[in-house]
């Protein structure tokens, strides 16, 4: 199951301890070191979209802290850094004063969460009023921040439409993946990616009437094609009605997001191979009537997919 949104807390590590401490004798004075420096925590990004399935139980991270300070005015050490791997296209938000994060690019490193400073030993505040400070500090926390992270798919095109559209298999034939496919609705139950001629193409699982009510699989998906270029309106030849069918998708896009009606798009007049011409050249006339270019496809015929390819390499 793929994880996209989760909450999470990251602190820096804690700065060790000052030591108290005296050298050996009577008269010894005080001999405390300072301890180490915690650990900042940084941010990675990577291509893997799996990655914040690592946060399906842990939802605290925490830096390392430093090492306390040692007798003989030895200073504790410092605390290395650490990673946090995150997939490109998450956005953290701070959950206390709403700015956000963008990660947008493979091999991103920010550091999130600075480490607390160690605290200083005895040995910091000996004075000629005070020769024996029985006293340390014992190290300051990291700093800590809550946020909730959320990921949108980075991709060129966006496949869009009803269950069992044909969307997972055009994304099978044109780029190489390796999504399920099967003849019933709801075999996409999370979003795919697939990669053609460096453009990245998102299947995001079917809409039916009423997913921004929670039918089906819902809408949560749609936040995935808030940032693609292209919409791929995919409308199967199969449908005895294909003006309703791009209208009960574009309705639940709209109550998600109006903003996504503005993207560019293109229909998608799939499985054409399963019916007759005629049939056909009679859907592609309905599907005239929403002034949209329309491109038939079937994952069976070479030189349909073949146009598409051009379509999409000439207006990318």
């Amino acid at each position: 199951m793929l994880i996209d949104e989760v909450d999470i807390i990251i602190r820096g590590g804690h700065g060790g301890a000052g030591k108290v401490s005296f050298f050996p004798g009577h008269y010894g004075g005080p001999d405390g070191g300072n301890g180490g420096k915690g650990g900042d925590v940084y941010i990675r990004t990577v291509s893997d979209l799996t990655a914040l399935n690592q946060f399906s139980r842990k939802k605290i991270v925490e830096g390392k802290n430093g090492d306390p300070g040692g007798s003989n005015v030895k200073s504790g050490l410092n605390a290395e850094d650490i990673e946090i791997i995150m997939p490109v296209g998450v956005t953290m938000t701070n959950k206390k004063t709403g700015e956000e994060i963008d990660l947008t690019e493979v091999d991103q490193r920010i550091l999130i969460a600075k480490g607390g400073l160690g605290g200083r030993g005895n040995t910091e505040f000996k004075s000629s009023l005070r020769t024996t400070p029985k006293f340390a500090q014992p190290g300051l926390p990291g700093e800590e921040f809550f946020f909730k992270v959320n990921l949108k798919l980075i991709a060129d095109y966006g496949l869009i439409g009803l269950p069992n559209a044909g969307k997972s298999s055009l994304l099978n034939e044109l780029t190489k993946a390796n999504v399920k496919t099967a003849n019933y609705p709801f075999t996409t139950l999370e979003p795919n990616l697939g990669v053609m001629n460096t453009k990245i193409l998102a299947d995001i699982p079917g809409l039916i009437e009423g997913a921004s009510e929670g039918k089906g699989l819902g809408i949560r998906f749609l936040k995935h094609i808030e940032k693609v270029n292209l919409l791929l309106h995919c409308i199967s030849a199969e449908s005895e009605t294909p003006l309703e069918d791009y209208k009960v998708v574009k309705d639940e896009m709209e109550k998600f997001n109006p903003e996504i009606l503005k993207k560019k798009e293109i229909i998608l007049l799939t499985k054409t191979d399963l019916v007759e011409k005629k049939q056909i050249a009679e859907k592609l006339k309905v599907l005239k009537k929403l002034k949209k270019e329309i491109i038939p496809v079937s994952i069976h015929d070479w030189d349909s997919l073949e146009a598409l390819k051009e379509y999409l390499k000439s207006n990318s």
